[in-house]
């Protein structure tokens, strides 16, 4: 997802997911990417404001803020902290644009602003798909939305205005990957229109602690699941290289990149979702007070 802004409510998150490549940024503020990243999040409460004034400054130009690029906007604490909320009412006055990423249910309860903001072609969503298997996704991803709530998000979204691209993110080879057809036909069906995969990312600390959870919850998968994986990433656990650390390399890799193609291919699923507007950006106040000059 290009982007060259982004907001970010929380830092940590509350969903557990095993495998969430944002744990690292804990450690920049003292804290452990392991149980500190799920159970201390920091909230940014004075978000909205500080949006305010940074968009209001004569100089800005505007282009899509990313949000939900390091940990999800819509965790848990969401519901109490209302930080998003916030955020999108300044977005929604702006005529801002803004891409989400999410796997998180509550985004529903904010369909009064994206609806209105999607059929104007100033807001997109992304979904995190990633098994279809709920006891799965209860070990991997604890606290997130189980996936029939996920499909029901891409329902709402699409049926409200909002353009929905289906993410079958991380795909985990020996565990996750068979499901890739069926997570798109799903998405698809729920009425996504557009679609993308990240194969599973285990930088820095968050090698150890998927390998951990791997032999303790899925001990038959572990060794598998890691020859395949370090099998597209070079012989290494992870490769950051800026072009393969999204999809891999080899023959797994090109094989897994076929069936994306042909899958997507079949079910008019398109890589890329229809650019988002910034030509509709005001800032609230200031046409009137030139119309009074």
């Amino acid at each position: 997802i290009p982007f060259d802004r982004s907001i970010n409510p929380y830092r940590g998150c509350e969903h557990g997911c095993i495998y969430c490549f944002a744990r690292p940024t804990h450690a920049y503020l003292g804290l452990s990417p392991g149980l500190d990243f799920e159970t201390r999040i920091v909230v940014k409460p004075r978000a909205a404001a500080l949006l305010r004034v940074a968009l209001s400054k004569p100089a800005y130009q505007p282009a899509v803020i990313a949000m939900g690029t390091n940990t999800d906007p819509y965790q848990p604490g969401e519901a109490t902290f209302r930080v998003m909320r916030e955020v999108l009412e300044v977005l929604r006055d702006f005529n801002h644009p803004l891409s989400i990423v999410t796997k998180g249910g509550l985004i529903r309860r904010d369909l009064d602003i994206l609806g209105p903001m999607g059929r104007a072609g100033l807001a997109s969503v992304g979904v995190s798909l990633t098994t279809l298997d709920r006891d799965l996704c209860r070990a991997m991803e604890p606290r997130a939305a189980a996936p029939a709530t996920r499909l029901a998000m891409i329902r709402a979204l699409a049926e409200a205005g909002v353009p929905v691209r289906v993410m079958v993110s991380p795909i985990i080879p020996g565990l996750t990957d068979h499901e890739m057809e069926g997570l798109l036909t799903a998405g698809q069906q729920a009425g996504a229109v557009a679609a993308s995969y990240i194969l599973l990312r285990l930088p820095l600390e968050v090698a150890p602690l998927f390998k951990e959870w791997l032999e303790e919850a899925r001990p038959g998968h572990a060794a598998k699941v890691l020859a395949r994986l370090r099998e597209m990433r070079g012989g290494k656990d992870y490769d950051a290289q800026w072009g393969k650390r999204m999809t891999g390399e080899g023959l797994m890799a090109e094989l897994i990149a076929q069936r994306f193609g042909k899958a997507t291919q079949r079910l008019g699923l398109v890589r890329e979702l229809p650019e988002l507007r910034c030509d509709l950006f005001r800032v609230p106040g200031r046409a009137e007070q030139l119309q009074l000059l």
